[in-house]
């Protein structure tokens, strides 16, 4: 009985540390914990089920990570005030991959606002947009086509959304796409908490001859509502210094440019 006791107080211990590795590095291996903890796979793999079973991680392929609000959909306002400096940095380095008469697609969002901001020297320039944040800005600068597709307008996101907006995307073919997410992971993909900004996304890549993920490194080893698409669907990554290492490393083995500001 002793001994059981004591082995019930060592799965409790090693699932608090569990808890406690996840929470300071976003996520984990089972190879890495079978080898600090010294147990097997098999138990950190229970350790992960039990601990999923609670809603305490999110099991991935070989590991772990810890658990997002998932489908919360804050407002733009509340988006613009976190990471500004890293994402005013991201919106210059991305406008400088855009050249004189491209016609480039902006998603919604506080990052590709920022590219927005960055635009006003150019002498022929068609951006399109389902972002009215990003189309009244856009409207200051004389030399600079805007095209905004009709839709149902997302509130909380100042974007146009649904059929209306996927039909006239679908007729456009362009240089390159800036698209903002809110979840970015190398074995996942990429994602969002709103189902149909989702599926005009998937459009837009569709039409898209570049495909540019502007996001801030907060953003990595996280999962949101709904699936936009793989990461190999993209071409490269711009984002701050701040990325973990590993993501990094496993979005270059897949062939992405990473780059950094």
């Amino acid at each position: 009985m002793a001994a059981e006791e004591r082995d019930r107080e060592m799965t409790v211990q090693r699932r608090a540390r569990i808890l406690e590795l996840i929470e300071r590095e976003g996520q984990v291996q089972v190879a890495t914990l079978s080898k600090a903890f010294r147990v097997s796979s098999v138990t950190i793999r229970n350790d992960l089920s039990h601990l999923e079973k609670k809603n305490l991680l999110i099991r991935t392929r070989g590991g772990a990570i810890r658990p997002q609000r998932v489908a919360v959909d804050f407002k733009i306002t509340e988006k613009a005030q976190k990471h500004f400096k890293e994402k005013q940095a991201i919106g210059r380095k991305a406008a400088e991959l855009i050249q004189e008469g491209d016609t480039i697609i902006l998603d919604s969002g506080t990052t590709t606002q920022e590219i927005a901001k960055n635009l006003g020297h150019f002498k022929e320039l068609t951006v399109i947009t389902n972002a009215l944040n990003i189309a009244h800005l856009l409207a200051d600068y004389t030399n600079i086509r805007v095209l905004v597709p009709g839709g149902i307008l997302r509130k909380n996101a100042l974007s146009l959304v649904g059929p209306m907006a996927e039909s006239a995307i679908k007729n456009y073919y362009c240089d390159k796409l800036f698209l903002g997410v809110d979840g970015i992971d190398a074995r996942f993909g990429i994602s969002t908490p709103n189902v149909e900004e989702a599926y005009l996304n998937r459009i837009m890549i569709s039409v898209s001859r570049e495909v540019y993920v502007v996001t801030d490194s907060s953003k990595f080893n996280k999962r949101s509502f709904a699936f936009i698409a793989p990461m190999e669907r993209i071409n490269a990554v711009i984002t701050d210094q701040n990325i973990p290492p590993q993501e990094r490393e496993k979005l270059e083995k897949l062939g992405l440019q990473v780059i950094l500001v």
